[in-house]
């Protein structure tokens, strides 16, 4: 029997979390070793809401929802970020992805936006969804100050909410370590 159950990580037991990781790294274990699933994606992922779906006692998927804040028209958007989406190799096209985004898409209200970077095999996904693909420059808020990020354009998708937005507009993030988007 399937489940969803949703919490924020101070919540989920370390098993709990010892599951999601290594379900997301054996989900990305065929891309090129720099495109893998690393610790600071895994770091990413923690310190917000988790979404996990099983499958009887067996986690076959997961993603998680982090506060970022996204500069957009001249304001600092309250957006949550969403990271670390995968699904068991064996229960792909199954509907668990689909359930894990809209567990996820559940705590939109709570946000300006909701934005997430996109893998060619999420894309499909995120569209079917209502997902928007954001056509505008993207760039990040650096220790060194806004750097443009022209490798992550094309990439990213916003599910939009109270805050206008202009997808043909320049989107800037917050830094952090690793991949910035």
């Amino acid at each position: 029997m399937v489940s969803v159950i949703r919490a924020h990580t101070a919540e989920l037991a370390s098993g709990d979390l010892a599951a999601a990781r290594a379900l997301l790294d054996s989900a990305f274990e065929d891309l090129p070793p720099d495109e893998r699933f690393g610790e600071s994606d895994w770091e990413h992922a923690l310190g917000g809401q988790h979404v996990l779906v099983h499958d009887g006692d067996v986690l076959v998927g997961h993603g998680s929802l982090v506060q970022r804040r996204l500069l957009h028209g001249g304001r600092a958007l309250r957006a949550g970020y969403v990271e670390a989406v995968a699904t068991a190799v064996g229960h792909r096209r199954r509907g668990v992805g689909t359930a894990v985004m809209a567990g996820l898409e559940e705590l939109a209200p709570g946000y300006d936006l909701l934005a997430l970077g996109a893998t060619d095999e999420g894309v499909l996904l995120y569209e079917s969804r209502g997902w928007l693909r954001w056509r505008g420059r993207l760039s990040a808020l650096t220790p060194s100050g806004v750097v443009p990020t022209p490798d992550d354009e094309g990439w990213l998708f916003v599910l939009p909410g109270a805050a206008p937005l202009d997808l043909d507009g320049e989107l800037t993030c917050d830094w952090r370590d690793g991949d910035v988007w």
